[in-house]
């Protein structure tokens, strides 16, 4: 799986918005909520605004981009979420 999340990281290398990330559940500890991790490997998808989203359709490239673009947040909701990030570092 990492590969295809390495060609998936590499569509969206200029698109700023998107971060891929690897995570090692096996080295590292996860809460249980709201990762209900039952195998490995086990995809999360997490939008700037926070929405937590697991991946179980097709492990394919073409795949888990079309599920990024579909879930992802509009371009409004991230400066949102921006935004209100920074008012509460000022408090």
């Amino acid at each position: 799986m990492a590969p295809i999340l390495d060609e998936v990281a590499i569509s969206f290398e200029n698109d700023a918005d998107v971060l891929i990330a690897k995570l090692d559940a096996t080295a590292n500890d996860l809460p249980e909520e709201p990762f209900d991790v039952k195998g490995y490997p086990t995809i999360y998808f997490r939008t700037a605004s926070g929405k937590i989203l697991p991946y179980e359709d097709d492990r394919t490239k073409e795949a888990i981009i079309e599920f990024i673009q579909k879930n992802r947040d509009p371009a409004a909701a991230v400066q949102e979420t921006v935004q209100q990030s920074s008012a509460k570092e000022e408090l």
